[in-house]
């Protein structure tokens, strides 16, 4: 069926907005594995008979090959296990549901692929946990606070840097030797962003905006890249807004998201939730330097807990830091007295900011600096949480990331970088050369000069 024609229940539901649907997860229903696989069948047909999304992550080239070298060439002849493999290739980057799919919500199919695959991951979870990789793999918060005590951080990342260190990593927990994997450190973002304090900072609201946020450090960043906690409080209070961080804080829930474990999900949000909403009581915004992160609290959080008024308010207040500094420039708030240019600039933006709609508000902001040029690459690089890290997926990870570090290496730009730090990394192992990504907000911190 062509987009936009009507559809069996008379309604052209592909040219009205998408609607998503809460994850109905506290149903039993949602665990039943017979009814997940009358819904897996039903969609995977579907899939099948528009084949849009062909070009998109692994997920659907593997289950239309296996629909044609079926006996049939339709999804009856299809094993059982081919369906798990469609699972285990989705990581959740939703980017189907938000540019390919004609037929989700509020057409009468309702295919929202994505939370199918987690559906999928939930239900095999609570049956079968998960092998000890994959939670070590997502069990941030706990690997961050041990690899990140001094002096066991730096033997850490010595190891880990090792080529010895690294064949240990891929026979242990199976993570390939030339996937990019973080280092750690014991001066946190948390501390760095604390040392940066600016007291008696005027706080000036817009219509728009607060002018008082606190700061969602991350798991990823707060251990492994804390100079972007840095460098996010410090474009902050140069623009006049104060900052600080969250008080108690664990990981957002995203990488147990991809596993599918709904209830270290809900462990979460008892710690993070309430302090984030009292934060906002109390007159803050909330920004975090992780698109991930943003999206799990503006998106997938709310859509797990519908009817939880603190993850409502929560929701409301999250911002991403480039969305926040355009509202900031909007109300003639944002300082643009910047004493660096930038030069050529690949701009690479995530799938987990390109779903949120907020439009480019990074390259708008980039482009402010004089002497900028900024080339924006929107594809998906192929890290993917920790798919592209796993030694039997990294091959696929590279693949689909050949175009993003094809342009990038072509461009022979000044600096390039993604919002999301991992997917830099992995744009960086696929360049020749050596040279290292810049994330957007250091780049913004060198253009200001501070």
């Amino acid at each position: 069926m062509a987009e936009g024609t009507s559809t069996p229940g008379g309604r052209e539901g592909s040219l009205a907005a998408p609607t998503r649907h809460p994850i109905d997860w506290r149903n039993p229903d949602f665990f039943n594995e017979e009814s997940l696989f009358k819904e897996l069948e039903r969609v995977y047909d579907l899939c099948h008979g528009c084949r849009r999304c062909f070009s998109l992550c692994n997920s659907f080239p593997l289950l239309f090959d296996a629909i044609d070298a079926s006996p049939t060439g339709e999804l009856d002849k299809v094993e059982k296990k081919v369906y798990w493999e469609v699972v285990d290739h989705c990581y959740l980057c939703d980017m189907c549901y938000m540019t390919k799919c004609p037929y989700v919500p509020p057409h009468p199919w309702n295919i929202d692929f994505p939370h199918l695959m987690l559906r999928a991951k939930a239900v095999r979870f609570r049956k079968e946990g998960a092998p000890l990789r994959n939670k070590v793999l997502t069990a941030t918060d706990l690997v961050g606070s041990i690899a990140g005590v001094p002096v066991v951080s730096q033997v850490v990342n010595a190891v880990n840097g090792s080529r010895l260190g690294r064949a240990v990593l891929d026979r242990t927990l199976g993570v390939h030797p030339e996937a990019p994997i973080p280092g750690y450190y014991s001066d946190s973002g948390r501390k760095r962003v604390a040392r940066g304090d600016r007291p008696g900072l005027e706080v000036k609201p817009t219509a728009e905006t607060r002018g008082r946020v606190a700061i969602f450090t991350t798991c990823y960043c707060n251990r492994s890249e804390p100079d972007i906690d840095a460098d996010l409080a410090a474009v902050f209070r140069h623009n006049g807004i104060p900052v600080s961080v969250i008080p108690q804080e664990r990981c957002c829930g995203m990488p147990k998201l991809e596993l599918g474990d709904l209830d270290s999900i809900e462990e979460a949000r008892r710690v993070n939730i309430p302090a984030m909403a009292a934060l906002v009581d109390a007159g803050h915004d909330l920004v975090a330097p992780i698109p991930s992160c943003v999206l799990m609290f503006k998106q997938e959080l709310p859509l797990l807990y519908p009817d939880d008024p603190q993850v409502q308010k929560v929701k409301a207040a999250m911002f991403d830091p480039f969305e926040y500094l355009m509202l900031r420039h909007k109300a003639g708030l944002l300082r643009t007295d910047f004493v660096r240019q930038l030069g050529k600039v690949s701009y690479h933006v995530p799938c987990h900011l390109r779903v949120q709609n907020l439009g480019l508000k990074t390259r708008d902001v980039l482009k402010l600096v004089p002497g900028t040029e900024v080339d924006v690459i929107e594809r998906c690089s192929g890290h993917n949480g920790t798919y592209g890290v796993k030694r039997e997926y990294r091959d696929i990870s590279m693949k689909i990331g050949k175009p993003v570090f094809s342009k990038v290496q072509g461009a022979s730009p000044d600096f390039y970088g993604s919002d999301c730090p991992m997917a830099g990394h992995q744009i960086e192992s696929g360049l020749e050369g050596g040279k290292g990504p810049t994330h957007p907000l250091t780049m913004l911190r060198m253009a200001y000069g501070l």
